[in-house]
C-alpha cells in the first residue's frame, strides 16, 4: 500500500518522518526519526533532515505497529460483510500494521492458490501486511489434510494452519498435521472445542444459561481438547497455538503444560477480558460469539493468565457479519464480533489501567509474540535504528465514546456502542508511510 503523502520529492519512497516528544513503550522521551521505510535514530536533539515531517506526541506512547494472529477479512466469498480493503482500513485504525487472515473463506483458504490470491489482494488492496493462514483440512471439513507444504512453499509462504470456526477434532489427523508444519516450522492454530458437546449450545453453560433457558456451551468442550492437544503437541515435538482461549480451566492446562515444556501458544480476545455471560441476559445477538462469553470468574483467570504470560497474546478475532445475519433471534443469529478498531483501548481498560500490564507488554502481547508465532520477520520488532518503520503512536489519555458507525470495517456487529474506551490512535505508520492520522486514513 503507498500513499501520495509523506511521499518523497522524487517518488521513490516515503520522506523523512519525525515523531517529537513521544514515550516509546511508555519510557523515557524520546523522540523517533523514520527514513526510507527503517527507523534510522531514537533519542534526543536528533539530527533531523530539512524535508522530514514532525508529528508532535507529547504525553503519546509509541509501540512497534501491532500484528493480529487472527483476523477474518471474509474475501474471497464473503464481501457483503468484509473485504481486504475494508478489514484493513480498520486494521490501521486500530493500530495494526499485520494481519493473519483466517481461512474461512468461499472458497476456503486450502490451496496455494487461495492463499496467494489472499495474498496479493493484500498487497495491492491493503492498508497493513496481510498474511494468510491456510486451513488444516480440505474445505474444513476434518476429514483429510489440504495442501500443507504447497501453501507452506507458496509465494504466500504460509506458517499459520486453521481450521478455525471448527476444531480439528479427529486427534489422528490432529497428529498428523502437527507432524507434517515441523518440517517448515509451521504451527497448527486449534479452535478448541469439542462438537459433540456443544451440539444446538447457545451461549455459556451455566447458572445465566439456565435461568435463560438456552442450551449451554460448558467449559470442558474446550478444556478437553487443549488437553488432548497439549498431549499431541509434544508426543510429536511440534507447535501448537490455542485459539480465543476463554476458561479458567484452560489457562490451567496451557500453564502445566508450559510448566512441562510443551511448545505451545494461547490467545485471548480483548472481549473475552471484558465482558460475561451476564451481557447475554440482554438477548442482543451482538454478543453471541464462539466462544461464548464466560463467567466472571472466568475474566478474571484470563487476565491474570495474561499478566503472568500463561497466555501470550492478544488476538481480536475480528469477525464481521452484515446486519441481517445479526439482527434476527438469538439461537438464528450468527457468532462473532468486530474488534480491530476497540482492541487496543480494551487491553488499555482491562490490562494497564489496572497496572497488569505495562506498555512494554502491550508491545509484547500485541505485537512482538504474535509476529513471532506467526513467523513474520519484518513485523513486530523492537524499536531501535535498523528496525523496519512499523510504528503506531497512542495517545492513552481522551475517552471516547465507541460508535461503531464511524468504523472502517463494512460491518458493525460490535458490542461496544455507547460505551465510554480510553485512548485514540495518533498515527500508524506501514513502512514508513503514514497510514492513519488522528484515527483517520490516509487515503491513497
Amino acid at each position: 500500500m503507498t500513499t501520495d503523502q509523506n511521499a518523497s520529492p522524487g517518488g521513490t519512497g516515503p520522506s523523512p518522518l519525525l515523531i517529537r516528544g513521544g514515550r516509546p513503550y511508555g519510557e523515557d522521551v524520546q523522540d523517533v526519526l523514520l527514513e526510507a521505510g527503517r527507523i534510522t535514530a531514537i533519542g534526543t536533539d536528533l539530527e533531523v533532515p530539512a524535508d522530514a515531517e514532525i508529528v508532535e506526541a507529547d504525553g503519546c506512547i509509541v509501540l512497534p505497529g501491532l500484528v493480529d494472529l487472527h483476523t477474518h477479512l471474509r474475501e474471497p466469498g464473503g464481501e457483503e460483510a468484509e473485504t481486504i480493503e475494508s478489514g484493513t482500513r480498520a486494521a490501521a485504525r486500530g493500530g495494526f500494521t499485520a494481519v493473519h487472515a483466517m481461512a474461512n473463506t468461499l472458497p476456503v483458504a486450502d490451496t496455494a492458490g487461495v492463499v496467494e490470491q489472499v495474498a496479493r489482494r493484500g498487497e495491492t488492496d491493503g492498508w497493513c501486511s496481510v498474511r494468510p493462514v491456510g486451513a488444516v483440512t480440505v474445505g474444513l471439513a476434518g476429514e483429510r489434510l489440504a495442501e500443507l507444504d504447497a501453501m507452506a512453499n507458496s509465494r504466500a509462504k504460509v506458517r499459520v494452519f486453521s481450521d478455525d470456526g471448527k476444531c480439528v477434532h479427529d486427534p489422528v489427523l490432529m497428529r498428523r498435521a502437527l507432524e507434517y508444519v515441523k518440517s517448515f516450522d509451521g504451527v497448527i492454530a486449534q479452535h478448541a472445542q469439542d462438537p459433540r458437546l456443544t451440539e444446538g449450545a447457545q451461549m455459556h453453560e451455566g447458572v445465566v444459561s439456565a435461568e435463560l433457558g438456552l442450551a449451554g456451551w460448558p467449559a470442558v468442550a474446550e478444556e478437553s481438547i487443549i488437553a488432548r492437544d497439549v498431549l499431541l503437541a509434544q508426543h510429536v515435538g511440534s507447535r501448537l497455538h490455542v485459539c480465543h482461549l476463554s476458561t479458567a480451566g484452560s489457562v490451567d492446562i496451557v500453564r502445566w503444560a508450559k510448566q512441562r515444556g510443551i511448545d505451545v501458544t494461547a490467545e485471548v480476545t480483548p472481549h473475552h477480558l471484558l465482558l460475561t455471560d451476564e451481557n447475554v441476559r440482554a438477548f442482543d445477538a451482538v454478543f453471541k460469539v464462539n466462544p461464548p462469553l464466560r463467567t466472571a470468574e472466568d475474566v478474571q483467570a484470563v487476565r491474570d493468565g495474561l499478566a503472568d504470560g500463561t497466555i501470550d497474546i492478544v488476538a481480536t478475532d475480528h469477525a464481521p457479519h452484515p446486519r441481517d445475519a445479526k439482527d434476527r433471534e438469538w439461537d438464528q443469529a450468527a457468532m462473532g464480533m468486530t474488534g480491530l478498531e476497540t482492541a487496543l483501548s480494551l487491553v488499555q481498560l482491562t490490562m494497564v489501567d489496572e497496572g497488569r500490564l505495562t506498555w512494554r507488554d502491550v508491545a509484547r502481547v500485541l505485537s512482538e509474540k504474535p509476529a513471532e508465532i506467526g513467523r513474520d520477520e519484518e513485523q513486530g520488532q523492537v524499536l531501535e535504528p535498523g528496525a523496519p518503520a512499523h510504528v503506531l503512536v497512542w495517545d492513552p489519555r481522551p475517552v471516547r465514546v465507541a460508535d461503531p458507525a464511524e468504523h472502517a470495517s463494512r460491518s458493525r456487529n460490535s458490542p461496544f456502542a455507547g460505551i465510554e474506551l480510553p485512548g485514540r490512535n495518533r498515527l500508524t505508520v506501514l513502512e514508513g508511510r503514514p497510514t492513519v492520522r488522528d484515527g483517520l486514513v490516509v487515503e491513497r
